[in-house]
């Protein structure tokens, strides 16, 4: 449904914290310039976790507006509520959202059969497409292939963000689920791999700042054609792991204020970039030309 560099949408604030929408705007008409081929709102990048539910959904809509059908939105509406998850869900679809991402939930841990009725049960209260986001570094929660093959029958279960940067786990999920799921990485630095194995997509941090770049490596890797996507990765190398440096979105937020799209903004429990690692993501985004 979806193929190629899906931008993790940062949400641009204040210095108090405020939504800025001036520079949403002017981050979602750059992703359209650049060709990023979808935007990914309110996820994690999106710093969901510290948005209301009235702040989450007024976001989701303006941003379905400011996109204007040039294109797809897909909304973060992952929670450890399953409750709450579906109520996100919902407004989402409401909203206008061509999809949604449901990263499993977080914090309580549930067991696989729990991560199964979860996903289960959101698919089938919201008949909007969702895509299944499995990242066990921030959750504590790692769902097993085993479960994510007996989501794939559930007809509005369309693909799954794969953040392990599992190789391994990549192909068993391509293998097992691929011609009823589309398999997208979310793991910027193993990537082009994933889409050279046959994966559809990259739901990527590094598309913020290098959006062009991206989606150029992407439809490259898409095509089969290594040396290109090769070519074209290897510079952006510093980038995906620079934006590391401290927990996303710390580091692009950092760098997106200081290639002066968005303020520098960040609410608490998240702090501005610690100055040591200013020289460190400026030098990766000198390497990769996006600064001088």
């Amino acid at each position: 449904m979806f193929q190629g560099s899906l931008v993790a949408l940062v949400t641009p604030m204040r210095e108090d914290g405020t939504i800025d929408e001036g520079s949403m705007q002017r981050l979602i008409d750059f992703h359209v310039d650049n060709h990023s081929d979808a935007l990914i709102a309110v996820g994690t990048t999106g710093e969901s976790a510290t948005l209301n539910e009235e702040e989450h959904c007024q976001l989701l809509r303006r941003t379905v507006e400011m996109a204007a059908g040039r294109i797809p939105v897909i909304a973060g509406t992952g929670a450890n509520s399953t409750r709450e998850a579906i109520d996100l869900t919902r407004c989402a679809m409401v909203a206008g959202v061509d999809a949604c991402l449901l990263v499993t939930p977080y914090y309580n841990k549930p067991t696989q059969e729990g991560l199964y009725h979860h996903h289960k049960a959101v698919a089938e209260a919201v008949a909007v497409p969702q895509i299944l986001y499995n990242v066990p570094g921030r959750t504590a929660v790692d769902m097993l292939p085993e479960t994510v093959e007996r989501l794939a029958p559930i007809d509005n279960i369309i693909a799954i963000k794969e953040a392990t940067g599992d190789m391994d786990r990549a192909r068993r999920l391509i293998a097992s689920c691929g011609d009823r799921l589309d398999i997208y990485s979310g793991d910027d630095a193993t990537a082009m791999e994933l889409m050279l194995l046959g994966g559809k997509g990259n739901i990527s941090v590094t598309a913020n700042v290098a959006p062009q770049a991206m989606h150029d490596m992407c439809a490259a890797a898409l095509a089969g054609d290594r040396e290109t996507a090769s070519a074209i990765n290897t510079p952006l190398q510093a980038l995906h792991e620079s934006l590391f440096v401290e927990s996303n979105p710390i580091p692009v937020k950092w760098a997106l204020s200081e290639m002066g799209l968005i303020p520098a903004g960040i609410r608490l429990p998240l702090t501005p970039l610690a100055s040591e690692y200013h020289e460190t993501v400026r030098q990766a985004l000198r390497q990769a030309g996006i600064i001088e």
